[in-house]
């Protein structure tokens, strides 16, 4: 696994555990967070946590004083989902309800396919499986995330990648 700076560290200890408890159905990390805890060597400027619309629900009523209500996520032509971020320490947590990605073909779900969990300190983080998150990023069809595919990729392959 790549490095965790303590920033994410500091916001992963905080909300995993309250994920866990307050989350009824699956939920899981997918973005930059996922990809570095699945041994990509990423930058983690925030965050993305993808769960069912009653879950966002549920936590925009629990993190309500954390909430940016400013905040609007980018590239609404291509995501959409019951959306919310909130400031904790750390990083920034950006809730997606029931996102859905339009490729030009209609907005369609997007599935985490099966999830993993990484082990982190005594934290069980929920992430896609490396295939998973290889085919999330790359129907998200932006450059950061083809560049996340390929490092994910990358480190799958390296000889000096352990198992978990």
């Amino acid at each position: 696994m790549s490095h965790v700076n303590p920033a994410l560290y500091a916001t992963l200890a905080e909300i995993v555990p309250e994920l866990h408890v307050h989350c009824v159905e699956p939920w899981c990390l997918i973005g930059s967070a996922a990809a570095l805890l699945a041994g990509a060597d990423v930058g983690v400027a925030d965050v993305d946590v993808l769960v069912s619309r009653n879950d966002a629900e549920q936590l925009m009523t629990l993190w309500a004083e954390r909430r940016e209500h400013t905040h609007e996520p980018v590239s609404a032509e291509r995501f959409r989902s019951h959306f919310a971020r909130f400031r904790f320490p750390g990083l920034p947590v950006e809730v997606m309800g029931e996102l859905e990605l339009n490729q030009g073909d209609g907005w369609k779900p997007v599935k985490a396919g099966k999830l993993t969990l990484v082990g982190l300190n005594g934290l069980a983080v929920p992430v896609p499986s490396l295939e998973d998150q290889i085919r999330i990023l790359e129907s998200f069809g932006r450059e950061k995330d083809l560049l996340r595919a390929e490092l994910l990729r990358a480190s799958a392959s390296s000889p000096l990648r352990g198992e978990d």
